[in-house]
């Protein structure tokens, strides 16, 4: 488990985005609703519940910085 502040990683978030299988998914309205990620894959949600309570995103920083 990561604790304390995230590397970010430009490639990953352009790949995520524009990858096969979210385009198949968004097109085909497979989507669930927002919230509804214990549904899908509770041990995911869980892992990711944590994770995120326990580390940070340095353009969150940022953000915050040039508000």
């Amino acid at each position: 488990m990561k604790f304390g502040i995230r590397i970010p990683s430009i490639k990953k978030r352009i790949t995520a985005r524009t990858s096969i299988k979210r385009q198949v998914v968004h097109r085909a309205g497979l989507k669930m609703p927002r919230g509804y990620g214990w549904v899908r894959n509770p041990k995911k949600y869980a892992y990711n519940k944590v994770y995120n309570r326990t580390s940070f995103d340095i353009f969150n920083i940022l953000k915050k910085l040039f508000k």
